[in-house]
């Protein structure tokens, strides 16, 4: 069991219940809680498959000029356009990601004492929660996920990951090694597509003192799913984020325009998407879009979300290449610190990031 004060729960502004064990409860209807206005509700409808993010095959990068050109296109265009796009062939053992998913899978159907020694805090919400922010009487998602630290190393305690399923924290840990070597090629990429030096990006995030953490998100079943969501709508406050979605059930809206765009994830992928600290270094020519994540009835679903984030005292500001006189610099300098402190307090609620 882990080391989590159980007093932790008290941190919130409310009782904490398990969204999962009302799930499992079999109940009708959801608590007055969790329903969220009318503007804010889902439309439920069968995903179009012909609707989908960019789909990006990395393997291009290792190619011929032509192609490595290509694939850059591909990213370039998918950054400024959706800010969302999935990737294939990306060097991430397709095996290590289906077990880490399992095991963590294995975590959420534990005994509900077990997972309880684990539960978090809204002073630095790591470990097992099951809201965001902590305003008083906010409607709240349905959803319970697991937050923890990968770097700084100051920061990674490993007392704090689940010691069950047995393999689980060697496992994260794996998973995660290699999906910090994957953020830092993408960084690269993004970096040489707004014509920056190649390691521009990641200088601005701190280089190696970047900080990483994750979130593993449980949707449980949901008896009224049309009024609820399970993630508010939200765009990521940090860096850049690698989701590996659910393999069987869909969940994840991405809004383009006025509408909403569920997410059909491709076997094996990664789903990539941009951040407000790259859309501040960018001066917006990339974007952060705003998402969120609609349940169902039928399926639970389960995600694992790696945030690629900044050194956190740095003071993130549009590149100085990229502020022109017909491109003014659209963002004030502001440290991650400063910046993520409202979010937290507030939780997810649209779209964060307003130009200046």
């Amino acid at each position: 069991m882990g080391s989590a004060d159980m007093n932790s729960l008290h941190d919130w502004p409310e009782p904490i219940v398990r969204v999962q064990s009302l799930s499992d409860t079999s109940l009708t209807e959801i608590p007055d809680r969790y329903i969220k206005p009318p503007t804010e509700r889902p439309s439920i409808y069968a995903p179009d498959a012909a609707i989908n993010i960019p789909i990006i095959d990395l393997g291009g990068l290792n190619g011929d000029s032509k192609l490595r050109r290509k694939t850059l296109d591909q990213i370039s265009k998918a950054c400024r356009e959706w800010g969302f796009f999935q990737i294939l062939n990306h060097g991430v053992s397709h095996e290590l990601m289906r077990r880490t998913r399992e095991v963590w899978r294995g975590f959420f159907n534990l005994p509900p004492v077990v997972k309880q020694g684990y539960a978090n805090s809204p002073k630095t919400y790591e470990g097992y929660g099951s809201r965001l922010g902590v305003q008083k009487g906010a409607k709240l998602d349905w959803s319970d996920y697991y937050y923890l630290h990968y770097l700084p190393l100051c920061l990674k305690d490993l007392e704090k990951w689940p010691a069950h399923p047995s393999s689980c924290r060697d496992d994260t840990e794996e998973y995660g090694d290699q999906l910090l070597k994957l953020c830092g090629r993408l960084m690269k990429v993004l970096s040489l597509n707004l014509g920056l030096e190649e390691d521009y990006l990641q200088n601005s995030f701190g280089g190696e003192n970047v900080g990483t953490c994750m979130r593993i998100n449980f949707y449980p079943k949901c008896p009224q799913p049309n009024l609820t969501l399970g993630l508010s709508s939200h765009s990521d406050p940090g860096g850049m984020t690698l989701l590996l979605p659910d393999d069987h059930v869909a969940g994840l809206q991405v809004r383009s325009g006025d509408n909403w765009i569920t997410i059909q994830p491709a076997p094996d992928a990664f789903i990539v998407n941009i951040g407000d600290q790259i859309q501040v270094l960018s001066n917006a020519i990339y974007k952060s879009v705003e998402h969120r994540v609609i349940v169902n009835s039928g399926n639970e679903r389960m995600s694992l979300a790696f945030f690629y984030n900044p050194k956190s005292d740095l003071v993130i500001k549009p590149a100085q290449e990229l502020v022109t006189d017909e491109r003014p610099s659209l963002y004030q300098p502001m440290t991650f610190d400063e910046y993520r402190l409202s979010i937290r307090t507030r939780g997810p609620q649209g779209k964060t990031l307003k130009s200046s």
